[in-house]
């Protein structure tokens, strides 16, 4: 295994840790906190996440010698931050993340489970993912409404950056971020050294509780969201690179990690699909039977981070909210322009998928359920009785 080592996928892994990190722990903060968490339990949560990817890569491409690369649910992120906190707290939120996760396993366990995600509608399920979305999407422009000094500095280096390498676009914004904060915000005096004295992570453990607004705000669209966008998505992924997973014991390791996670405070970690394709292609080495050390070495970066992510929690509540979430916003707008063409490019599905969107998009729940939720059986019934027209028009010529 050591002879497969090389400083190729050394240096991928690195690169691979960071952009995934970098580009969207902000979405995470900004999720948990949407659904009740104090800082110091985002913090946690942020944690007990990065250590699961960082320690689910290292198992699942030790183990297939398989370039499997894992990612914390940014879409899922996304959702919680628009859904908003639920009846229970966060208590309620994390008994939501212990049932999404035992989903994920079933799912890899259990073939019908799996038929059955595989199943739902992809207009649908990425017109729900742009509903989510979009909120969220809409940060950047607020941010510079709040201050267009400082808004303008962070979009501007997304934006000149991203036109040379859209790769580097979002560490770009959140490096004009970090020096936003360090010249252009007033930080109270003793902030900066409370924030070096928050260096070891500090575990909060959540009892959970579990509801029904719990399960159906939170696990059903998350686990639907999670699988949909992440999970199936990153097994196509290594397709594509000619790798051949066994898609059930992959699903059913990020089940068991994010199990591990849940109580501290973690919504879900999954198979990665963008940073996917950096550990799976070429840049990774030449020889394909070798780039399974880059996804290692990306788990083992991602341990280190998770070390670090009480100091990040603190540092990141120094600024004005807008700002972070103008960050993870620029990390979403790609994620949301592919969900959108894909939720609309077929004009037979296009009104179920414009009413998904817009369910989900508007922010309102009903009885306590999310508007996720509603978006999926609002599309779904829409599509289901569009077949249903069709088919007696049929029988009728």
């Amino acid at each position: 295994m050591l002879r497969d080592f090389s400083l190729q996928a050394l240096f991928m892994g690195l690169l691979t840790a960071f952009v995934g990190f970098a580009s969207s722990f902000a979405v995470v903060l900004h999720g948990l906190t949407g659904v009740g968490a104090s800082e110091a339990q985002a913090a946690s949560g942020l944690m007990a996440l990065s250590l699961s990817m960082g320690f689910c890569a290292i198992v699942l491409s030790a183990w297939t010698r398989l370039p499997v690369s894992i990612a914390w649910s940014t879409p899922g992120a996304a959702l919680l931050a628009s859904s908003g906190a639920v009846e229970g707290g966060f208590a309620a939120a994390v008994g939501g993340f212990v049932v999404c996760a035992v989903l994920i396993v079933l799912a890899g366990l259990w073939k019908p489970l799996g038929r059955m995600v595989a199943a739902i509608p992809a207009t649908l399920a990425n017109a729900m993912l742009a509903g989510v979305l979009l909120g969220l999407c809409f940060a950047p422009v607020k941010a510079i409404a709040f201050d267009p000094l400082l808004g303008l500095a962070i979009v501007g280096a997304w934006g000149i950056v991203g036109a040379i390498n859209r790769l580097y676009a979002v560490p770009a914004a959140l490096l004009a971020f970090v020096l936003v904060l360090a010249f252009g915000v007033d930080i109270p005096e003793g902030a900066l050294s409370a924030v070096t004295g928050e260096l070891l992570p500090r575990p909060e453990l959540v009892a959970p509780v579990f509801n029904l607004s719990g399960l159906v705000s939170i696990a059903l669209p998350l686990f639907i969201v999670t699988m949909a966008s992440q999970n199936i998505p990153g097994i196509a992924v290594l397709k594509v690179h000619h790798y051949e997973p066994n898609p059930g014991p992959l699903f059913a390791t990020t089940g068991l990690f994010s199990l591990f996670s849940a109580p501290f405070g973690g919504h879900a970690v999954n198979l990665a699909a963008i940073t996917a394709a950096m550990c799976a292609g070429e840049d990774a080495h030449p020889d394909p039977r070798r780039r399974y050390w880059a996804a290692i070495v990306s788990g083992a970066a991602y341990v280190v981070f998770g070390l670090l992510a009480g100091a990040v929690t603190a540092f990141v509540t120094l600024a004005p909210p807008v700002l972070i979430q103008a960050v993870a916003g620029l990390a979403l707008i790609s994620a949301f322009a592919a969900s959108a063409m894909n939720a609309f490019k077929e004009a037979e599905t296009r009104e179920a998928a414009a009413l998904t969107f817009l369910t989900t998009a508007s922010g309102v729940s009903f009885g306590g359920i999310s508007g996720a939720f509603w978006g999926l059986v609002a599309g779904g019934l829409m599509m289901g009785l569009g077949r249903l027209a069709a088919k007696r028009k049929s029988r009728k010529a």
